[in-house]
């Protein structure tokens, strides 16, 4: 697994030796899963912005994010994004919807 460093200011130190020590975690672990949540937060929020630009498909947005097209239809409706579809990528939204569940 590769490392990584970087330099924080004192106060992002601080919170995260609180975070470890509420969570019970070594500092390490702790920064793993920030960073993962960081990551995960980051792409569904660059999957909307495309999605809202109109550059990509609500499947495509789905798939980008690492969400099934339930889930990301869902956090449309919570975040008032307005769903864009034309005939084509509804159909092919729905057929990729059925296979999912399936």
């Amino acid at each position: 697994m590769p490392v990584m460093t970087t330099r924080v200011p004192e106060e992002l130190a601080r919170e995260v030796e609180r975070i470890a020590e509420i969570e019970a975690l070594d500092k390490s672990t702790t920064l793993k899963r920030l960073l993962i949540r960081a990551v995960q937060a980051w792409k569904m929020d660059y999957a909307l912005k495309l999605y809202q630009e109109g550059r990509i498909s609500i499947g495509k947005a789905a798939e980008m994010a690492g969400v099934s097209l339930w889930e990301i239809s869902d956090i449309l409706v919570n975040r008032r994004i307005p769903i864009q579809m034309g005939r084509e990528e509804l159909e092919e939204d729905l057929r990729a919807a059925v296979a999912e569940a399936w």
